[in-house]
């Protein structure tokens, strides 16, 4: 798969995390649609990669990484949520911890792209 569709796929993923987690949640926060939001800024990386396709998927490693930054913190409460501590919102931890990994993931996919692309 390449780094466009790629985009794309964690664009779908991060939307149906985000709308996801607004309806399990109940409705109650526009802060549970925030993986939705950056799934647009995603997909909009998508989008520019057919024109300008270096750029923008720079731009989109480089938002993963802002992904990861905003979430990073939620993986140390996963201990505390796996086993049954107390957390103030469980669920959002649990949202903001698989947007991490998955931002992880992105930007390992992503560098190796760029490496294999490099050597080529």
């Amino acid at each position: 798969m390449d780094m466009r569709s790629l985009t794309f796929a964690f664009a779908g993923f991060l939307f149906v995390l985000g709308v996801g987690a607004y309806v399990v949640t109940g409705a109650q926060s526009v802060t549970a649609l925030i993986p939705a939001f950056f799934a647009a800024a995603f997909a909009l990386c998508g989008v520019a990669a057919g024109s300008y396709r270096r750029h923008a998927l720079h731009a989109a490693a480089a938002l993963a990484v802002l992904g990861l930054l905003g979430t990073a913190r939620s993986l140390t409460k996963i201990p505390a949520l796996l086993g049954g501590g107390d957390l103030e919102r469980p669920a959002a931890v649990a949202v903001q911890a698989i947007m991490a990994l998955s931002c992880i993931a992105f930007v390992a996919l992503a560098v190796k792209s760029f490496v294999d692309a490099r050597r080529g």
